[in-house]
């Protein structure tokens, strides 16, 4: 791998070839942004390479860093059992971060997750850009703010367009729902449960609007 100048943006160290494997390898020497000196490891997407839907986050969180894959955490543990039950198959979906290192800060023995910045989303978007292209997908969901400001603009707000398909030129209909990890948040079992279900809803609703999608173009 060739020596590259870090701190410039993720767009320095992609490959010439740009196939999943080519750009998961490529992205473990990444030093886009300074997030790398930070993270244990680049956590670059997981799924197949002709995934009909692709779920977007925000970042990899402590347990993603360590085990060097994406929403394996209590996060991505509640996200599959909702895809599961919007009648999702996670085997058959890609699932990645906007942001691929871990930004954390110290808190007693702990690492907590902070939120990246606009700087930091920006450097880092050149891999996001290289997997839909490499996969294809027909649909795309982004789980929170920080994936669907990324896609749709800064101005996007998803308390206003929850649920609702987005066309982007040059993307698949775009989704934009709740990171899985505010459901967690949430301060009662009440509240969790309520979050839940309206989560699920939502990854009905994109269940049904891509088998319409597969349906059309078949």
């Amino acid at each position: 791998m060739p020596t590259k100048t870090p701190g410039s943006s993720a767009r320095n160290f992609l490959p010439e070839q740009r196939d999943l494997e080519s750009l998961k390898i490529a992205s473990q020497h990444c030093k886009g942004c300074d997030l790398y000196l930070r993270g244990t490891q680049t956590v670059f997407g997981e799924g197949r390479k002709s995934s009909a839907i692709l779920f977007v986050g925000e970042q990899p969180g402590d347990q993603e860093d360590l085990a060097g894959k994406p929403f394996v955490g209590p996060a991505g543990r509640l996200l599959d059992a909702c895809m599961e039950e919007a009648g999702i198959d996670r085997n058959a979906a890609y699932v990645t971060n906007v942001v691929k290192h871990f930004k954390w800060e110290p808190r007693g023995k702990r690492r907590i997750h902070k939120k990246p910045s606009v700087r930091e989303v920006t450097a880092c978007r050149p891999w996001l850009d290289a997997e839909i292209k490499a996969v294809r997908p027909k649909m795309i969901v982004c789980l929170g703010a920080t994936a669907a400001q990324s896609l749709l603009g800064s101005s996007f707000r998803v308390t206003l367009h929850r649920g609702e398909a987005m066309e982007v030129a040059g993307y698949p209909p775009i989704v934009a729902t709740v990171h899985p990890s505010s459901i967690l948040r949430a301060r009662t079992d009440e509240d969790r449960d309520r979050e839940r279900a309206l989560f699920v809803a939502d990854l009905a609703n994109v269940a049904k609007t891509l088998a319409k999608l597969v349906r059309r173009r078949d």
